[in-house]
């Protein structure tokens, strides 16, 4: 099977099933690409059982590679990558997105969760 946030996006249904699947989002930074702001994806993920075996994402411009396999770890172009291991919050750097999704709702509940992460005392 086969998902692609375009068609869905364009809104035609998925419906993730045990099926393997593929799911591919060919121009992820969609608004970024739009804008030539220069952050845009190519995103490519395999989920078995609803569960995702590995993904792969390639930064166009960066020039970098991405992947991601379940128990196997992450890598950017070959080099393992590994979380900071910092355990203060207050160190910690908040990195949001806003989505695309303008309905009221949608955005109520954004909101809403951004101003309790925001009321963390966090680094930046």
């Amino acid at each position: 099977s086969f998902i692609g946030e375009e068609s869905v996006a364009a809104g035609q249904g998925s419906i993730l099933t045990d099926n393997p699947t593929w799911i591919i989002d060919p121009i992820d930074g969609t608004t970024n690409f739009v804008h030539r702001f220069p952050f845009v994806a190519v995103s490519i993920g395999f989920v078995v059982n609803k569960k995702m075996e590995f993904g792969i994402v390639y930064s166009c411009i960066e020039d970098k590679m991405y992947t991601a396999r379940k128990g196997k770890g992450a890598f950017c172009n070959g080099q393992k990558l590994q979380v900071s291991g910092q355990e203060d919050i207050t160190k910690s750097l908040l990195v949001t997105e806003l989505g695309s999704n303008r309905d009221p709702e949608t955005i109520k509940i954004i909101l809403s969760n951004m101003e309790r992460l925001l009321s963390i005392p966090i680094h930046g």
